[in-house]
């Protein structure tokens, strides 16, 4: 599990409910290097690569020297041998069997950051084959209040990465499901009122961004924390900064993070 020394509570900053885009700095290595669990990520990861890899793998456009430089990255510390001379889908194959993060790979272009490829096989109930080739403002375009509030700087932020730094952040939800694949077409169990404590998960994304000064793309990276909820209820302070973040999180962020039934969740964490 990455960042052990991490309680619960971190995830659930103090005070009301708000979309959080702080970022910390950390390095490439220490993000995308094996865990404890590297063992069992990687064969899950490799399983849903042969199910379904049209889900799960994708490519818009020419990628060759953009997925070579990831690779050299990951080579340079020591993550994984790259294969020489190989065509960009197979390096990006290689890439995602053998790292555990899921990654997306993104461009620079016409005034916008277009999504160009990536191995998502641990999607929160998204589905990478519907986003690739778009720009970063249609991907995040159905968070509510996004684009609107931080796009704008998100794509500066995103143009003054300089190498040498992974710009980490992180992300939560509750899920119905402690399966890392939560891809739409799995049509796993969702929130409602009838959920009982023991089926609800706290779903952490822990997220990482990263300049490749090469081609002057960027990486973005995702590592999974899953936590049973009944857990996190014995974490004192994680419990009341979740159940105040319930409280006074916005109707349309509820709904969007599948949330309809956060009244239940709320007397089941009391």
């Amino acid at each position: 599990m990455r960042y052990e020394g991490r309680v619960l509570s971190d995830y659930l900053p103090e005070g009301s409910y708000r979309f959080q885009m702080q970022f910390a700095k950390g390095t490439f290595c220490e993000f995308y290097s094996p865990t404890r669990e590297n063992e069992e990520i990687l064969r899950e990861r490799r399983h849903w690569l042969k199910e379904a890899p049209q889900r799960y793998l994708a490519v818009e456009g020419e990628v060759k020297e953009i997925v070579a430089e990831f690779g050299d990255m990951a080579e340079a510390e020591g993550l994984g041998p790259q294969r020489r001379n190989a065509k960009e889908t197979d390096l990006l194959l290689f890439l995602a069997k053998n790292l555990e993060p899921d990654f997306l790979l993104l461009v620079p272009q016409a005034g916008s950051i277009k999504l160009i490829a990536g191995a998502v096989c641990f999607p929160s109930s998204w589905a990478l084959e519907e986003k690739i080739g778009k720009p970063i403002e249609e991907v995040h375009g159905i968070v509510p209040g996004l684009n609107r509030s931080i796009g704008s700087s998100i794509q500066t932020f995103v143009q003054k990465l300089r190498p040498g730094v992974s710009w980490n952040r992180t992300n939560w939800g509750l899920t119905r499901s402690k399966d890392r694949n939560q891809h739409p077409s799995r049509a796993l169990p969702r929130l409602d009122e009838q959920v009982m404590l023991d089926e609800i998960f706290f779903r952490v994304e822990e997220q990482s961004l990263v300049s490749l000064p090469r081609t002057g793309s960027i990486l973005f990276g995702i590592r999974l924390k899953i936590v049973a909820l009944s857990e996190l209820k014995k974490d004192g302070e994680a419990r009341v900064r979740l159940i105040h973040a319930l409280e006074t999180m916005p109707e349309a962020m509820a709904t969007y993070k599948g949330l309809a039934a956060r009244a239940t969740i709320i007397r089941l964490l009391r």
